[in-house]
């Protein structure tokens, strides 16, 4: 199995849209699919029409109450399952303040899952905590998406900072662009800027409103736009995702 991770210190740059859309996209290329919400927000839940089946669910996972595997819920797709968040998500760094060996117990979790998804999502909230060290230690991969401005760059450097600091593997970490405005010349700048160091993907996720509309569809936008400009955004960034972290 290959634990990919959705991240950023910044909220608000496409993160759960990506973990969404990617995960989709593992599905329908056959990949047995996997996408654990993290997130109190709950959004990739709401999205695929997900809501947790026991009061303080992702409280009862992290402390061991529950086992993970009871919390995994079908979707209406084929090849993708879902453990939903809810709002007991927020104590989860309170949770492992209290453990032994914290960095590793999403990681001890996520064992016996090895041999029934091909691939698994997190979907992280935003911040740098025990809980998203926790996930840099269980993630084969980290991919953050940025927006091309100075102060969501600004946090992708900090994170890199923080994971040398810390002993965390920070080649694990890939990255690309989303919500990028074709209007702004900024954001034009900051592109090729990072382009040339070869530090994000190729591909990028454009701001248009049909990502927006995945809300209102409550769907991945595959499901409802397949023939958009920002499906085949999302198509051509998986194909070079899976290029690198899974094939």
């Amino acid at each position: 199995m290959v634990t990919i991770a959705l991240y950023n210190l910044k909220g608000g740059v496409g993160k759960t849209a990506s973990a969404i859309n990617l995960a989709y996209l593992s599905a329908e290329q056959g990949y047995k699919t996997l996408i654990w919400d993290m997130d109190p927000q709950g959004s990739s839940s709401f999205y695929l029409g997900a809501q947790a089946s026991v009061k303080n669910e992702t409280k009862k996972i992290l402390s061991n109450e529950l086992d993970l595997q009871h919390a995994i819920q079908a979707t209406p797709y084929d090849h993708l399952d879902v453990i939903p968040a809810d709002l007991s998500a927020r104590n989860a760094d309170l949770l492992l303040h209290d453990m032994k060996q914290s960095r590793k117990r999403i990681t001890s979790l996520l064992a016996p899952l090895q041999k029934k998804y091909d691939v698994l999502f997190l979907d992280c909230p935003p911040g740098i905590s025990l809980l998203h060290e926790a996930v840099f230690h269980a993630a084969d991969w980290v991919l953050m998406p940025n927006i091309p401005t100075t102060l969501s760059i600004r946090s992708f450097e900090t994170v890199i900072d923080y994971c040398k600091e810390n002993g965390m593997d920070a080649s694990k970490i890939k990255c690309f662009f989303s919500m990028v405005d074709h209007r702004k010349n900024l954001h034009h700048e900051v592109m090729e800027a990072f382009y040339k160091d070869k530090l994000f993907f190729k591909n990028y996720i454009p701001y248009l409103s049909d990502v927006e509309k995945m809300g209102v569809q409550e769907a991945p936008l595959a499901t409802f736009a397949k023939s958009s400009y920002a499906a085949q955004c999302y198509q051509d960034l998986w194909k070079e995702i899976s290029k690198t972290c899974i094939e």
